[in-house]
């Protein structure tokens, strides 16, 4: 039975964020052998690992989806109906 509901696989969401995940680890780790204290990379980390869960529940809950050929919200007339404004 199709719902028409958008869904991603929990690995497809996970492939798509692990290029922003390894490039946020990779500054990280940049960062720590440049030479600065540990206790940066550690107040770096936590959003960098943040922002890879949001966007992984993102596309993972379809809200990073096009919505292009969606259906106008209800109440909205279709596109024949508008006033041209001209």
């Amino acid at each position: 039975m199709d719902t028409g509901e958008f869904e991603v696989s929990r690995r497809t969401a996970a492939l798509y964020i692990l290029p922003f995940l390894a490039l946020g680890v990779a500054d990280v780790l940049l960062l720590l052998f440049w030479g600065l204290d540990p206790l940066w990379g550690f107040m770096i980390l936590p959003p960098i690992l943040a922002i890879s869960i949001l966007g992984w529940l993102a596309i993972r809950g379809g809200f990073a989806r096009d919505r292009v050929e969606d259906e106008p919200a209800s109440g909205t007339r279709p596109a024949d109906e508008r006033d041209p404004g001209y």
